[in-house]
């Protein structure tokens, strides 16, 4: 697994090759990336002894059959593994194994939303209806709005969960994901509190495609692949993860089939497309989220993430959200579940450090993971210094204790 360090001097010399052929205004690859370095080094024994623990409670937690995990510690090192297997009798996961990074493409959607504003190709209020006309509703939604989820615009994705189990190969046009979530309504009076919409995201990315007249996979190549220099990401048309996706059903005696369940590997990008549709691995989305919280981009805005709203109405106070991300104390990031995957990557806004996991069993609620992401960033937030660097102050709002309980709290299947 390579490196953060090795990764930026690849990106680096792919900027030199690539600058002739991207276009003049688009971000340069990733030379401009600018975060705090990070120690060549494994995480020490006890260190990945626990995090190791916390994966693997979860991973039975969740009914999945394996998991993918990335921690990195600037000032310590990194641990990059999986954990279990890629399907249930499958082979082993390998920490560089592919997988669906789901709701983190929402971010990466609101990266291109800024990386055009930057440009002066729209602006954040412009309203959606000035690219993507005809909408029924959201005539007041702007551009901004949808990436906040404050548009008011309702989600598509529980209404459509039972014809994507039943046929997940299913080809989506972005307009008829649209059409679901508008037809129901909103679920917010536009622009008054936070509710993470789907639609919303979809219908943001049609509108930048749109607007800059290209099609959303050439938009993050340019605006999010190239400038962190992930190249192992896409947003493709046909499905091509390595570790599969899973969903636990329901035995006949109502309890959840844990050692049975259905494979949804295959399910089509284009059920989330911008929303979810992304595929990525553990090196690609551990620097991606550590450039995203530590505004390493030249058109990453200083106000993406202020004037945040309350991520949920019975929530922490810390807990808040804005710009396609969510906030939790210093950490900025993303998590969700799609048919699948529950994934979760967040990163320290002034550390850098980083925490990216996955599960492949979609049937537990994204809390399990968000809390398992949590306990790992507390874990590693108190590692010791390696020789000649200095560890930060550990500011967590939250014990690695409280969030080991929670994903007990969550678990839908039993836990050895």
């Amino acid at each position: 697994m390579r490196s953060f360090r090795m990764r930026h001097v690849v990106a680096a010399a792919s900027a030199i090759a690539l600058a002739a052929s991207l276009a003049a205004c688009a971000p340069d690859a990733g030379d401009d990336i600018a975060a705090p370095p990070q120690v060549e080094a494994s995480l020490p024994d006890d260190t990945r002894a626990q995090l190791q623990s916390a994966v693997e409670t979860a991973v039975a937690a969740s009914g999945a059959s394996g998991a993918l995990v990335g921690v990195w510690a600037p000032w310590a090192g990194e641990w990059v593994a999986g954990v279990g297997t890629v399907s249930p009798g499958g082979a082993a996961v390998d920490g560089s194994d592919t997988f669906k990074a789901g709701v983190v493409t929402r971010a990466m959607t609101c990266d291109i939303l800024y990386g055009l504003a930057h440009e002066g190709t729209v602006k954040l209020g412009d309203p959606v209806t000035n690219y993507v006309p005809g909408l029924p509703e959201g005539e007041d939604a702007t551009l901004e709005s949808l990436c906040d989820s404050t548009s008011g615009i309702a989600s598509y994705g529980d209404l459509l969960s039972a014809r994507l189990l039943a046929n997940p190969e299913r080809v989506w046009n972005p307009r008829e994901l649209i059409a679901y979530g508008i037809g129901r309504g909103g679920d917010t009076t536009g622009g008054a509190s936070f509710a993470d919409s789907d639609t919303g995201y979809v219908l943001l990315g049609l509108a930048l495609e749109n607007a800059a007249g290209k099609p959303a996979a050439t938009l993050l190549q340019e605006y999010v692949f190239d400038p962190v220099g992930m190249d192992a990401s896409a947003l493709p048309a046909v499905a091509g993860a390595e570790l599969h996706g899973l969903w636990s059903p329901n035995a006949e005696d109502g309890t959840v089939a844990c050692a049975a369940p259905l494979d949804l590997t295959d399910l089509s990008p284009s059920a989330g497309y911008t929303a979810s549709g992304v595929e990525s691995d553990l090196d690609d989305l551990g620097r991606y989220t550590r450039a995203l919280a530590t505004g390493a981009r030249a058109y990453d805005a200083t106000g993406r993430f202020e004037d945040a709203l309350p991520a949920a109405a019975d929530g922490p106070s810390w807990f808040t959200a804005a710009g396609g991300t969510y906030q939790a104390g210093t950490l900025i990031g993303q998590y969700g579940a799609i048919p699948g995957y529950l994934t979760a990557a967040f990163a320290d806004r002034n550390s850098g450090m980083t925490v990216v996991v996955v599960l492949n069993d979609s049937r537990a609620s994204a809390t399990l993971v968000r809390s398992l992401a949590w306990q790992l960033a507390s874990i590693a937030s108190k590692v010791p210094a390696a020789s000649g660097q200095t560890a930060p102050e550990a500011g967590l709002p939250w014990t690695a204790e409280e969030m080991a309980a929670q994903v007990a709290s969550a678990a839908v299947c039993p836990v050895p």
